[in-house]
């Protein structure tokens, strides 16, 4: 999934998205493209597609090749518009839903440089940024590859709109890829040699996503900290990176507190508890199956919990583990507070090379895609009863600092002896 972002608007990000897309279907690779820009939605308009069904219908186990709108003359090309001003839905969220396999996703994203773009940006795995070779729209696009970085989100490169060439100022200024530059036709599509630039441009990312250069080296196993689920430990070779945070999703009946209760045991915990008192979280601790530590537990009542939660997490030391059980009840708050919260948390867990977890329970509360934008890592417990009995996989759906391990991690939460254990 590549977002298409410019923080100028003007800068053709609807034409590349479509261009893009079609270059890639002439590559072979199918490709759908999605606009996220609610509040400007042009895409249906380029493509000639209409204005329904939008972005909103996307849920869990929709199709959404079925949902989306063939274009003319590119039938691998799938569009789905942008959601309406008055639709409620979680954008980042929704994104996240889409099964990619073997279709490249393109997502256009608003212009501008507010909260609108985070959303997209975050749900991508990658993104091209583009601009017109005017210093206007240049001095946005280094706004836009400056986001993109604060978020850790991949700079695929940069494609100039609007020119015949590539200003020579522009690939020395620029540290990202530059991806080419599309002449200003009319039509913008169909004329050839725009149809070469974009072809071209979709030739470099192709080739960037068959043979990616290596990831950066992550710290050896001695430099990160090991969690005490070994299964997980062996994943990430040894342990999450020293600042990490980490948001577990599990269903409320899923046992996922044993893992929580694991977490305690490699060192010095600070257990936030939203919901259960604190000699209730101690007296579950105390009589789990799972290995444990002795945490120190603190309950945040619900006058007002994000500030409690934040002075406590100010006086959280060097190399501890942070734990925040559920975190559903904070996401329910103003969102700008929350993200104020995840702010002071992200920073403060970097400071004292920490890890902090986030419980997720599942009831998606709205802020659920704050917790997912913010987490440097998202792990998804999920449980299945078969003919063997419960079973039990840890799914790692994002590492922003790691490769993703491309396996289920099996674990048996049945019993302490195999706690942990890989199958």
């Amino acid at each position: 999934m590549i977002a298409i972002a410019g923080a100028k608007g003007g800068c053709g990000k609807t034409t590349a998205t479509l261009g893009l897309a079609q270059a890639f279907a002439r590559a072979g690779t199918p490709a759908l493209a999605v606009d996220a820009d609610r509040q400007l939605p042009n895409l249906h308009v380029t493509a000639d597609v209409d204005r329904e069904p939008t972005a909103a219908a996307l849920d869990e186990g929709t199709d959404v090749t079925a949902l989306a709108q063939q274009t003319a003359g590119s039938p691998s090309v799938g569009v789905l518009p942008a959601p309406k001003p008055s639709d409620t839905v979680d954008l980042g969220t929704a994104l996240g839903t889409i099964e990619q396999d073997s279709t490249a996703v393109f997502v256009d994203c608003p212009s501008g440089a507010g909260p609108d773009i985070v959303e997209p940006l975050s749900a991508a795995d990658g993104v091209v940024v583009v601009s017109t070779p005017t210093e206007r729209s240049l001095t946005a696009a280094e706004t836009t590859v400056d986001i993109a970085r604060r978020l850790e989100v991949p700079v695929e490169g940069l494609l100039l709109n609007q020119c015949d060439s590539v200003p020579a100022d522009v690939k020395s200024d620029f540290d990202v890829p530059v991806l080419g530059a599309v002449p200003e036709r009319e039509p913008p599509l169909a004329a050839e040699d725009a149809r070469t630039a974009f072809d071209r441009a979709a030739a470099h990312l192709l080739d960037a996503a068959t043979d990616p250069e290596p990831v950066a080296t992550a710290p050896d196993a001695e430099n990160r900290l090991p969690t005490g689920i070994d299964a997980l430990d062996r994943a990430f070779g040894g342990g999450f990176q020293p600042g990490t945070v980490v948001a577990l999703t599990a269903a409320p009946e899923s046992q996922s507190e044993l893992l929580l209760h694991e977490l305690t045991t490699e060192r010095g915990t600070l257990y936030l508890s939203t919901e259960r008192s604190e000699d209730t979280v101690r007296y579950a601790i105390e009589e789990s199956m799972a290995s444990a530590g002795s945490p120190t537990v603190r309950h945040l009542d619900a006058g007002n919990p994000l500030v409690k939660a934040e002075e406590l997490i100010g006086n959280l030391p060097e190399g501890a583990n942070l734990i925040v059980d559920p975190v559903d009840a904070l996401e329910r708050g103003d969102r700008s507070d929350y993200v104020s919260f995840l702010n002071t948390l992200v920073e403060h867990t970097r400071v004292t090379d920490s890890i902090a977890v986030l419980h997720c329970l599942d009831s998606a509360p709205a802020n659920r895609s704050a917790t997912a934008q913010f987490a440097d890592v998202v792990v998804d417990l999920e449980s299945e009863v078969g003919d063997g009995g419960l079973r039990h996989e840890l799914r790692v759906s994002k590492s922003r600092r790691d490769g993703l391990p491309t396996d289920p991690i099996g674990i048996d939460l049945t019993t302490e002896a195999t706690l942990g254990r890989s199958e």
